[in-house]
């Protein structure tokens, strides 16, 4: 399969038949058109299309569809229908020219450079312009604060952060239930010479018990749930792009996270009772 030199999602689909070319004919130039624009305008590998740069189509050309290709997803552009084409550079060159201008096959308006070190940027630009006077260099990457994924990212923290605040105090108000109906089982502990780190320590255990249990449940809750919302939303977007990923890092993070609530939460709610004194428990 040859290498694919240009994507131009902007030229228009003029005409699309679906025959296959005649034995012994010039075959035309080759593309590749995305699953959108195929399932769009009906196309499948072998047809023949026609690309014009305008509606009118006073510059078009003939092009032979070698196959179909799935976009790579970009959550930037997941709501936008991908009708896109592979082309190759030069057939490109000979569609987009104009035959009024014969340097507009030699010129460009835009060329993307990537550099070894970023931080050099301000002395490429420099001395880029030194050296092609009237070039304009200037940088297209995004920095931190304009980056709408950085946005989204605080975004989910602050989420997170009132969620596991949520969390804590519902499971600190189930362990001072808890420890409300074991007061008379606290009291004999403490007759029979229990100490009270000896109970706060069975007491952290527990809090740890439950706390990791209920992070594992959401775990496993999200992995099981995790191909249903990526169906729903590739669906309704069309697109191969994933929007929930459980990875073992993140569940690893939701357990860390919740053992030392679990200890904080049990231990708040034990230490008002087992701070009493031994005859206030025990006494009806």
């Amino acid at each position: 399969m040859p290498r694919w030199a240009a994507c131009i999602p902007s030229l228009l689909v003029a005409a699309a038949v679906t025959a296959q070319a005649p034995t012994g004919a010039v075959r035309p130039p080759t593309i590749l058109v995305s699953r959108q624009l195929a399932a769009r305008a009906h196309l499948a590998a072998g047809s023949r299309v026609t690309l014009a740069v305008d509606p009118q189509g006073s510059r078009r050309r003939e092009f032979f569809v070698a196959g179909i290709y799935e976009p790579t997803p970009d959550p930037m552009r997941f709501t936008t229908a991908r009708i896109e084409a592979h082309v190759h550079l030069p057939d490109v060159i000979d569609l987009v020219a104009d035959p009024a201008d014969p340097a507009s096959r030699e010129s460009l308006s835009a060329l993307n450079v990537a550099l070894v070190d970023p931080s050099s940027t301000r002395r490429f630009g420099l001395d880029l312009q030194a050296r092609a006077p009237g070039t304009i260099a200037q940088r297209i990457a995004r920095s931190q604060a304009d980056d709408p994924f950085a946005v989204l990212e605080r975004f989910h923290v602050a989420i997170s952060a009132v969620t596991m605040i949520g969390g804590t105090a519902f499971l600190l108000a189930l362990m001072v239930i808890r420890a409300e109906e074991r007061r008379e089982t606290v009291g004999v502990l403490r007759l029979l010479g229990i100490s009270r780190t000896t109970l706060l320590t069975s007491v952290a255990v527990e809090g740890v018990l439950i706390a990791s249990l209920g992070a594992i449940f959401g775990v496993v809750l999200a992995v099981a749930t995790e191909g249903l919302v990526n169906a729903i939303f590739q669906a309704r977007y069309d697109t191969a792009l994933v929007f929930v990923r459980v990875t073992p890092s993140i569940a690893l993070r939701a357990i860390v996270v919740a053992a030392p609530l679990g200890i904080v939460a049990g231990l708040g709610a034990s230490w008002t009772l087992l701070r009493r004194n031994i005859l206030s428990i025990i006494r009806r």
